[in-house]
């Protein structure tokens, strides 16, 4: 989205400066003041100020600062937040993702002026998204590692953490019969064999003082986990499934699972019996599938200007209009290849970085001169009040030199945050190329291993538009030129360089 199509944004301002970083120089009013600037120069609302300066960073969630900005996400009275770093909003990775998951959810903005990190921009949101696909692709491989060490200690006759399905308990390291819970496991078998129905089982088992081990009723959801469960036939797995998130879970390859041996409750032959009506039963009622996630489903376009639509019962995208079709798959591993493209030639964004950084480099100068002159003045100042102490300059004389000189000080100071916060603009817009290039490079490398839902948030936040024509696919960058502009500035300095 270029800078004249940024919409109006009501933002809040975040302000939270360490004691330390006060007694550096820091103060929160200039931390307010260049946030205000951004704010201005990128044409939005301040609404509100959450003041935390002083507070730990260890409090911050409970601040009620916090709470109330929380509040103002959620009703929608903000929908940006403006602070001077990441390390004055979250303490950690875990923490940030938080409030980036929140403020994705409420439609919300995270604005950082020192790292340059502005989510209102498709570069921000790229930022944001690699962080939490990488982040959760490490999370998915340390627990994968978790859950490996577990099936060792098993080996080795460790305890096995993890509550006991229901009819057994864990003692000496075995898993042994619960005396209790053992009739009434073997009897939600019987009844399933007699009724065929797992809510009925249910009813039987609630209606004659049965509960499950916390004391709840028994539900057909409950009766359907303990049935399925092969511990009642002497077996019991674990390390089977793979969470996916609070309650969700996918099943591993089997020779991942784990392994113990235990005294069965029913034969064998009554537990296949039932499990196979269950899974007859499954067959026979069918529920409506959900419809496919396509990965570049909003983002598709054909050469003729139609959309591309990828249907449930098809594997391609397909034009309607001029019945063009792609398969997803061959759209996915085009993409993959065009991206990795892309980015590894340094030749097709050279020339926008570079224009980018000498727009930064020009007002890092102008900043960093007026920190100067800053300087500059604070010494004459100081200097122009130690000869008045010494009695080498009268009052009348001291006042000519020292009120001039701390008005423009004022006035310097003033600017200061305004250059600070163009420069952060500018450095927004460019969201840092280099850093955007190793990320680039780590997604392509671990694409395969994200999740659709991953590959599809990814997609949206790099992507503008995919055209599909005949035999080629033009790929446009949301936050970087297209290959047609790449082409005419290349074009255009050719002369130059040559």
């Amino acid at each position: 989205m270029k800078e004249n199509q940024v919409l109006s944004k009501n933002v809040g301002i975040w302000i939270r400066v360490s004691s330390e970083d006060q007694a550096k120089g820091e103060s929160p009013t200039h931390h307010l003041e260049r946030a205000k600037a951004y704010a201005i120069a990128r044409g939005w609302t301040v609404k509100e100020v959450y003041d935390l300066a002083g507070v730990s960073g260890k409090s911050v969630k409970d601040h009620p600062e916090a709470k109330r900005m929380l509040s103002d996400v959620k009703r929608g009275h903000i929908n940006g937040l403006i602070f001077s770093k990441l390390a004055r909003l979250a303490r950690n990775t875990k923490e940030l993702l938080e409030f980036s998951d929140y403020f994705r959810d409420h439609n919300a903005d995270l604005i950082s002026i020192s790292e340059t990190i502005d989510t209102s921009t498709p570069a921000g949101r790229l930022f944001f998204t690699i962080i939490a696909a990488m982040a959760t692709w490490e999370r998915e491989e340390i627990a994968d590692r978790q859950k490996a060490s577990i099936l060792v200690r098993a080996k080795l006759g460790k305890t096995i953490n993890g509550m006991a399905p229901y009819g057994y308990q864990w003692k000496d390291r075995k898993l042994i019969v619960q005396p209790d819970e053992a009739p009434i496991r073997r009897k939600a078998y019987e009844l399933f064999l007699q009724y065929k129905r797992k809510g009925t089982v249910a009813k039987l088992l609630n209606a004659a003082g049965h509960r499950v081990r916390k004391g709840a009723l028994w539900s057909d959801t409950q009766v359907k986990r303990t049935l399925s469960d092969t511990s009642a036939k002497g077996v019991y797995y674990f390390n089977r499934v793979r969470k996916n998130g609070s309650w969700k879970g996918t099943e591993k390859p089997e020779e991942e699972w784990g392994r113990v041996e235990c005294e069965p409750i029913v034969s064998p032959e009554l537990w296949n019996q039932v499990n196979l009506i269950m899974e007859e039963q499954l067959k026979s009622w069918k529920k409506p599938g959900k419809v496919p996630l396509h990965i570049f489903g909003n983002l598709t376009w054909c050469q003729c200007g139609g959309k591309m639509y990828a249907r449930s019962d098809s594997p391609k995208y397909h034009c309607r209009k001029c019945n063009r079709k792609i398969p997803t798959a061959d759209l996915e591993a085009i993409f993959r290849e065009e991206l990795h493209a892309f980015f590894g030639s340094r030749d097709k964004i050279a020339a926008h970085l570079d224009e980018a950084k000498r727009h930064i480099a020009e007002k890092e100068q102008a900043l960093a001169a007026v920190q100067r002159q800053v300087q500059k003045v604070r010494d004459e100042m100081r200097q122009t009040h130690q000869l008045y102490l010494d009695g080498q300059v009268t009052p009348q004389g001291f006042g000519q030199f020292y009120k001039p000189a701390e008005e423009r000080l004022n006035q310097l100071v003033a600017e200061l945050p305004k250059l600070e916060a163009e420069v952060a603009r500018l450095k927004v817009n460019d969201v840092s190329g280099e850093e955007v290039l190793s990320e680039a490079w780590t997604l392509y490398e671990q694409w395969p291993k994200l999740a659709r839902e991953q590959k599809q948030k990814i997609a949206e936040a790099i992507v503008e538009k995919i055209v599909i024509g005949e035999g080629e696919i033009d790929l446009t960058l949301s936050y970087m030129p297209t290959s047609e502009e790449l082409c005419k500035s290349q074009q255009q300095m050719a002369p130059a360089t040559g």
